[in-house]
Order: C-alpha cells, then sequence, then structure tokens
C-alpha cells in the first residue's frame, strides 16, 4: 500500500464515496463497541445525502486516498475534529495518522492552542495514543437511540522555523 495521499473533498462529486466510507466504518469497525441498534442508528444520519454533504461542507473536510481509493475522510470546525472515519480496508494502516497529522498542522497554524474530539468508545485508545486526553463522558442521541462518546482534548504546539 502506498502512503495516503490528503485533499479537500470535492462535493458533490465525493460525497458516495464519503458516505460509503461513513457507513462501512461504522458497520465493520465498531462492532466490539456498539450494538447492532447503536450502529444503525448513528448509520442513519447519512440517509440525507444533501444534510450530511453541508454537514462535511460547514467545516475543513479533507480526505485521504490511498492508489486513488478515498480511504477515510476527516473534518475540522475551529478547534474541534469534528469527523474522521476509515474505511475498513484502510483500518491501521497509517490512514487516520494521515487525516489527524493534516488537519492538527493545519489547526495550529490557525492558532488552535487545543484540538478536541468527542471520540467513539472504539477511537478513544487511537486518539489517546496521540496525546489526547479524556475530559468528559458524553450520551448522544441519534435516530431515539443512545451512544456514549469521550470528549478528548490535545494541546497543540504550533512549530517554528529558525
Amino acid at each position: 500500500m502506498s502512503a495516503p495521499a490528503l485533499r479537500p473533498i470535492l462535493l458533490p462529486q465525493d460525497l458516495p464515496a464519503l458516505i460509503d466510507v461513513f457507513v462501512d466504518s461504522i458497520e465493520e469497525l465498531t462492532q466490539d463497541d456498539y450494538d447492532e441498534e447503536q450502529r444503525t442508528a448513528w448509520i442513519a444520519s447519512v440517509e440525507n445525502e444533501q444534510k450530511f454533504g453541508e454537514n462535511l461542507a460547514n467545516g475543513l473536510t479533507i480526505l485521504a486516498e490511498v492508489d486513488g481509493e478515498i480511504a477515510g475522510f476527516a473534518t475540522l470546525r475551529g478547534g474541534v475534529l469534528h469527523m474522521l472515519y476509515v474505511h475498513s480496508a484502510f483500518a491501521r494502516q497509517g490512514v487516520a495518522s494521515a487525516l489527524c497529522d493534516g488537519l492538527e498542522r493545519l489547526a495550529a497554524a490557525r492558532g488552535v492552542k487545543e484540538l478536541t474530539t468527542d471520540a467513539s468508545d472504539t477511537a478513544q485508545p487511537f486518539f489517546k495514543q496521540r496525546g489526547y486526553e479524556p475530559r468528559q463522558r458524553n450520551s448522544v442521541e441519534r435516530a431515539g437511540v443512545w451512544l456514549a462518546n469521550t470528549t478528548m482534548a490535545k494541546p497543540l504546539v504550533m512549530e517554528t522555523t529558525q
């Protein structure tokens, strides 16, 4: 596998592939932490494709391509890493790390001092390994079903060149 290449999303062209990544990531990667009812409710947020596209456009959303295939995407809104999803075929191959590295650098360059995210139970170990610390547990309602996540935060350091 070649290294992930990052680029901004192009709407509406990329939307079907981003929806596929979103659905696959939840269906395939979160089974140990969320039951079928919870995963189905979570996935329901893409039933309105236009609204999902607007949600992506409401922040800085980048995607990762591997060998020309969309492998994952992430969205930054101010100081919040709002979404991070990787297709199961590319899980644990550096895609999420590349997306986070890119958005963390962009956030720091924009003067963000601390980046937060509401990490799923599945994603918590990944974020903890990247230096994010848990702040609080949350219960989020999706399509009438409750899901748990954890707000995590990481201080960002602006890199200086001499």
